[in-house]
C-alpha cells in the first residue's frame, strides 16, 4: 500500500540519510559491534547531518519540529540492518533533547543546549533500577537537598549511552508520594560520587552502549534540577509516547527488512528440485507477513501525524509499541525458519535481526505494561 506520510522534502532528506549510512555506518558497523559501542564522533556526525535540528537556531538547531525526519532516519537504519547502531543517537535526539528543550530554564539552555545539539555533549536518561523495571512509582534512588546541592544515592541499570553520556537525566525520589515524589536531575560527567559500572553484555544489540550507573553521596548542584521538584513523573509521561512510537517505527522497518531478506533467499534456495518460493507454505507465510506489516505501517504512520500535531495519546502509543514489537518477533522467527539452518548463522542478516529484535518487547515499557495502559483507557474498573 502506498504511503502518504512524506512530502518531497522528506524524500530529499531520505537520500541524504542513505548516503550518510553508506559512508559512515555500513563500512564500520562490524567493528563497532566488536567494540560494543559506536564512537563518540558518530554523535557529532549525525549532528552535521541535521538529526538534532529540533533545537532553536540560537543553539545550533533549525527549529524544525517535524518527527517525520527522525522517522526516516530510523527507517533507513533498519533497511541496511544497522538499527542498533542508531539507538543511542536517536535517544539523544528524540528522547533526551525534548526534555532539555521543554524543561530547561534560560541559564540551563545556554549551558547545555549548544553542546547537545553539536553532539559534543552526549545525553542519557536513567530511569530503570536493579529492582525496578517499568514501574516508575517504585523508583528508590534518592536525592536530598543540602543547601545548594542534592545528595544522590542509588543505582540505575540498562542505561543506553551509559558509558558515553556527559549529561544524565536521573529520575530521583525527592518525596514520599509514589508519583509526586519524583524529580529530574541532570548529573554531569565528573560529578564526585557518580560512577559508571560495567558495560553490560547483552543477548543482542551488541553495538549499543548499555551500562550500570552508581550514585554514592553524589553531589549534584540544585541548579541542575530539570523542571520543578516533584513533577518528574508527569514530565516523563509527556515524552514516553514519542519514545514508544520511535520503537514502533524501528520495529516495522526491521520487519520489512526481514521480509525482503527472506524473499531474496527463498527465490534462490532450491528444495526438492525447485525454489523454496514455489512451495505453498512459503508463499502463504510470506503473504501473511506482508499483510500484517502493511497494516501495522498504516497505524504507525497515523501515529506519527498525531505526534506532529501533539494529539498522540498514551493509549495509541502503547498500542503501536506492543503490536509492532510483537509483530517483529513473529516475523523474524518465521523468517529464520524459512532460512532453515542458514537462519541460525550470523553471516546471514536474518540471524542478526533475530537476536537484536527480542529486546524491543522489553525496553520502553514491556508488552504487558503496554496492555495495562490500554486496558486502563477502556475504564474497566
Amino acid at each position: 500500500m502506498n504511503r502518504t506520510l512524506y512530502e518531497p522534502e522528506h524524500e530529499q532528506w531520505r537520500e541524504s540519510v542513505r548516503t550518510f549510512f553508506e559512508r559512515e555506518v555500513t563500512p564500520n558497523y562490524a567493528q563497532w559491534v566488536e567494540e560494543g559501542m559506536v564512537p563518540r564522533s558518530f554523535f557529532t556526525k549525525t549532528s552535521q547531518l541535521g538529526l538534532f535540528s529540533s533545537a532553536p537556531e540560537e543553539f545550533g538547531g533549525a527549529g524544525l519540529n517535524d518527527f517525520r525526519y527522525s522517522s526516516i532516519f530510523l527507517e533507513e537504519a533498519a533497511k541496511v540492518d544497522v538499527a542498533p547502531a542508531v539507538t543511542g543517537v536517536s535517544l539523544h535526539a528524540d528522547i533526551c533533547l525534548p526534555y532539555f528543550l521543554s524543561l530547561c530554564n534560560d541559564e540551563q539552555k545556554a549551558r547545555w543546549l549548544p553542546g547537545i545539539v553539536s553532539g559534543e555533549l552526549i545525553t542519557a536518561i536513567a530511569m530503570t533500577e536493579p529492582g525496578t523495571g517499568s514501574d516508575l512509582s517504585a523508583i528508590s534512588t534518592s536525592a536530598v537537598l543540602d543547601h545548594d546541592e542534592y545528595v544522590v544515592n542509588g543505582a540505575k541499570t540498562y542505561i543506553t549511552n551509559g558509558i558515553h553520556a556527559d549529561l544524565v537525566i536521573v529520575v530521583v525520589r525527592t518525596g514520599e508520594h509514589p508519583h509526586r515524589g519524583l524529580s529530574l536531575l541532570v548529573c554531569e560527567r565528573g560529578t564526585k560520587g557518580f560512577d559508571r559500572g560495567r558495560k553490560l553484555e547483552k543477548v543482542g544489540m551488541h553495538v549499543q552502549d548499555t551500562a550500570e550507573l552508581f550514585f554514592s553521596d553524589a553531589r549534584v548542584p540544585a541548579a541542575n534540577l530539570l523542571g520543578i521538584e516533584g513533577e518528574g513523573f508527569f514530565n516523563l509521561t509527556l515524552n514516553l509516547g514519542q519514545e514508544r512510537l520511535q520503537i514502533a517505527i524501528t520495529s516495522v522497518a526491521q520487519a520489512q527488512s526481514a521480509l525482503e531478506h527472506t524473499i531474496d533467499y527463498v527465490r534462490e534456495r532450491i528444495v526438492f528440485g525447485k525454489p523454496l518460493a514455489n512451495l505453498q507454505n512459503t508463499r502463504f507465510k510470506l503473504a501473511e507477513i506482508a499483510t500484517e506489516i502493511d497494516i501495522a505501517q498504516q497505524f504507525v504512520d497515523r501515529c506519527i501525524l498525531e505526534l506532529n500535531s501533539s494529539t498522540l495519546d498514551a493509549v495509541d502509543a502503547a498500542k503501536a509499541k506492543w503490536w509492532t514489537t510483537e509483530l517483529l518477533g513473529r516475523v523474524v522467527d518465521a523468517c529464520v525458519q524459512l532460512h532453515g539452518g542458514n537462519g541460525f548463522m550470523l553471516e546471514y542478516p536474518i540471524a542478526r535481526l533475530y537476536i537484536d529484535a527480542r529486546a524491543s518487547r522489553i525496553y520502553g515499557g514491556t508488552t504487558e505494561v503496554m496492555k495495562e495502559i490500554i486496558a486502563r483507557g477502556l475504564k474497566l474498573d
